[in-house]
């Protein structure tokens, strides 16, 4: 099948994009506003970007909490969503009221974060403490704003828990990330396998 997506021709009952580009990452993000409320909220729009520095992105439909409280502190912590988070990850998803505390309504453990205010997720194997870039509006092909706002970050901080190290190496696959696909699933990993990149084409 083929279609343009601004024509909505695709025929099926649900747009099938997130689906395709799947699985995601998810950036669990905390943050914290100017006046001290703490926000935590999952984005599958989330990626690391580059490694030298790190930095990562998180995109908002729309300038959500977790984007508002980044413009107005450039701080926030990406934290990992493991299988044995999946439901609290999504507790937090929830359309809380400004101001909710969705550590609280999920019941996490909040810890304090070394570099940046923003907690972390106590319970998370890893945590990337990150400082403000630059927020993006994006537009689309006329130049019309989106109300969607692509949110960089350079990591300053790295938490790991070191049951995961093992030889040397951070085993992912022993974390059993959660990973966001299409319509209302999820997927974890829980192995991998290696392959070494090709010295000459």
């Amino acid at each position: 099948m083929f279609y343009e997506p601004s024509k909505r021709n695709h025929g099926l009952p649900h747009d099938p994009f997130k689906a395709i580009v799947a699985p995601r990452p998810i950036g669990w993000i905390s943050s914290i506003s100017a006046s001290g409320q703490v926000n935590l909220a999952p984005y599958s729009f989330f990626n690391a970007v580059a490694s030298q520095p790190y930095l990562v992105m998180f995109s908002s439909e729309g300038m959500k909490d977790s984007a508002a409280n980044v413009a107005e502190t450039k701080e926030f912590v990406c934290n990992f969503v493991t299988w044995d988070l999946r439901e609290q990850m999504n507790q937090t998803s929830a359309p809380y009221q400004k101001g909710v505390n969705e550590f609280e309504r999920a019941g996490l453990e909040m810890a304090p974060s070394k570099l940046v205010k923003p907690p972390r997720v106590a319970a998370s194997p890893c945590a990337l403490e990150c400082r403000l870039l630059q927020i993006v509006e994006l537009s689309d092909l006329e130049g019309k704003p989106l109300q969607r706002f692509a949110v960089f970050g350079q990591v300053v901080g790295v938490h790991i828990d070191d049951r995961f190290i093992k030889n040397g190496l951070l085993d992912t696959a022993a974390m059993k990330p959660v990973s966001r696909g299409g319509y209302h699933d999820y997927s974890v990993m829980t192995e991998s396998f290696t392959m070494i990149r090709p010295e000459k084409a």
